[in-house]
């Protein structure tokens, strides 16, 4: 499969990841983020691992772990906490700073030299969804933004490190995801009922927005991300956040009626524009290091799973 299509199928998750606020504010119980993660998370984990039958080995159990506490188990939690806490889209685009959390952290954990192209990407798109944030309709809840934050710098570790160790020799991205999914959802499970008690009643929308958070939006999503983290920079992959955002504001207006001022259009435009930006190559000369683990090696000889065949076709 080529560059292009490997983007392009990578884009799909922080698409889908941009109907969760919609979904959450209009399907789902009121103030309760725990169940609501742990229902997206666990099931969709467990489901993987019946297709993968692959279980982590040797250092794979507490590297799994970490991964699923940055990618999930602390994520989640603290999305669905801005979700609840900011209106419409302000939580994907509060926690779109993450292209320049990985930026930094590829530096530091990937020997990848920042870029000026880079740092500017990363800056206009901050830039661009801090103009529909200011514009949005609703009162900044400082609660709300500090868990958008959060989120994004945890997931942003997450994906740097998934980037530096890779996967075990012969692992495909759908079992390392069903992993992580597990792991943090594992994790999530005894905070929700501590702090949430037992499970609110759900009626059918409910029942349904949980089945579409748990497959389409991250049992499937999640694993082209972490597939197209094993195919692309940890740089390009992160550059294509902002369309979390930018779907969640073109949701917003086209679904809950929610209005787009001129301002935030222009935002919308630069939050493009810095995610198209960050898919370009960089040079032999640009400062890059492609560092590729033996996974990722053996992920360019073949298809991973059934399911990367079926794409492939």
């Amino acid at each position: 499969m080529n560059r292009s299509a490997t983007i392009l199928l990578t884009a799909l998750a922080p698409v889908s990841w941009g109907t969760t606020y919609a979904v959450t504010t209009e399907f789902l119980p009121a103030d309760r983020p725990l169940f609501t993660a742990l229902t997206r998370a666990l099931p969709a984990g467990l489901l993987l691992l019946a297709v993968a039958r692959v279980l982590p080995r040797g250092a794979w159990w507490w590297k799994s772990a970490v991964l699923g506490v940055l990618n999930i188990g602390a994520f989640f939690p603290l999305l669905f906490l801005s979700a609840y806490r900011l209106p419409g889209g302000m939580a994907a685009v509060v926690g779109s700073v993450g292209p320049l959390f990985v930026v930094g952290l590829s530096a530091l954990l990937l020997g990848q030299r920042p870029t000026v192209r880079a740092v500017v990407a990363g800056v206009v798109a901050a830039f661009g969804v801090s103009l529909v944030v200011l514009k949005a309709s609703g009162a900044l809840d400082p609660v709300g933004v500090l868990a958008a934050l959060a989120s994004a710098a945890s997931m942003s570790t997450g994906t740097v490190l998934t980037k530096r160790w890779g996967r075990p020799e012969g692992v495909g991205p759908l079992a390392l995801t069903g992993w992580q999914l597990t792991a943090g959802g594992l994790l999530i499970a005894p905070l929700a009922f501590l702090a949430e008690g037992a499970p609110p009643a759900l009626d059918a929308p409910a029942v349904g927005g949980y089945l579409y958070l748990a497959l389409a939006n991250t049992a499937v999503a999640y694993w082209l991300w972490f597939r197209g983290i094993g195919r692309l920079t940890a740089t390009q992959v992160t550059f294509l956040g902002p369309l979390s955002p930018l779907t969640a504001a073109i949701v917003g207006w086209a679904a809950l009626g929610q209005s787009l001022t001129p301002v935030q259009l222009v935002g919308m435009g630069l939050a493009f524009g810095a995610t198209v930006a960050g898919q370009l190559r960089v040079g032999a000369m640009g400062g890059r290091r492609q560092l590729f683990s033996s996974a990722e090696r053996n992920d360019r000889k073949d298809s991973m799973d059934v399911t990367g065949v079926a794409l492939r076709r």
